[in-house]
């Protein structure tokens, strides 16, 4: 009985610690509505910090990166332990419909009927209804960034050689650029030289010897093709986890990817 009534008194003072909230947009573009998470900086309904404006982190593979990516940039950026890596900024944590749909640009021949190629659709999606809706319900900066893995990793690098790209830096954590390596390189070919004054982000998962033309060569390969379009030192980093597979590398690839992005050049 004594311990039933402690359980019912720590019952009654428990409070939820809430990282974040869902939204859902209907988006014209895709013809569907977006379930959205997210997460506000400790500041954020300061009374003191009302004119405050943050940057914001446009996160793909919502629901897989949010705890995580939440937590890292918390770590990083709240004044209670003063690391100040980075800005407190607002992330935007995009939950999957489609996958292949949403983040390829191109199809490849399959067996079996496909909804791929829809990548820019859903760029599109995010630059002009996403991006607009977030500015205008909330307290944000000028600075943008898109992070994704695998297919999203894909994506971030095609929006980051995109010429009317509006994000300010990318993280593409062990993309697949084995979905369309040759398009890839025209890409780098045709990439406008706005793209280059943007920061890059690429991290490599080690997918073992058997898979090191697979995924590592292709990386290096990308990252040598994009410095050769300029000879000044440019805004690209790529790093490579000997440690890290393909589904623990996000983790580490997110602390990592921010410090760069942050740091002063």
């Amino acid at each position: 009985m004594l311990l039933s009534g402690v359980q019912t008194t720590f019952g009654q003072n428990t409070e939820a610690i809430v990282i974040g909230s869902t939204f859902v947009i209907k988006s014209n573009i895709l013809d569907e509505e977006r379930t959205c998470l997210i997460s506000l900086p400790d500041s954020y309904n300061d009374s003191t910090e009302v004119a405050k404006k943050y940057p914001i982190i446009i996160l793909l593979d919502g629901h897989t990166h949010f705890k995580a990516a939440s937590g890292i940039v918390h770590f990083m950026s709240s004044n209670r332990n003063r690391n100040n890596l980075m800005p407190e900024s607002i992330i935007i944590a995009i939950e999957n419909v489609d996958r292949e749909r949403d983040f390829t640009v191109t199809k490849i021949k399959t067996k079996r009927p496909n909804t791929m190629g829809g990548g820019r659709n859903f760029l599109n999606f995010i630059e002009k209804e996403l991006i607009p809706y977030i500015d205008e319900n909330y307290k944000t900066g000028p600075f943008r960034t898109l992070i994704g893995h695998s297919l999203g990793g894909l994506l971030t690098l095609n929006a980051y050689m995109d010429k009317n790209n509006v994000f300010n830096a990318y993280i593409s954590i062990d993309p697949s650029i084995w979905w369309s390596e040759e398009m890839m390189k025209n890409k780098v070919d045709t990439m406008a030289s706005t793209s280059l004054n943007k920061k890059l982000y690429i991290a490599t998962a080690n997918q073992g010897e058997a898979g090191y033309e697979r995924n590592k060569q292709r990386h290096d390969n990308l990252y040598a093709l994009i410095t050769k379009k300029s000879e000044e030192p440019l805004n690209v980093k790529i790093q490579y986890f000997e440690k890290e597979n393909h589904r623990s590398v996000p983790l580490i690839a997110l602390y990592e990817g921010l410090i760069y992005i942050n740091q002063e050049n």
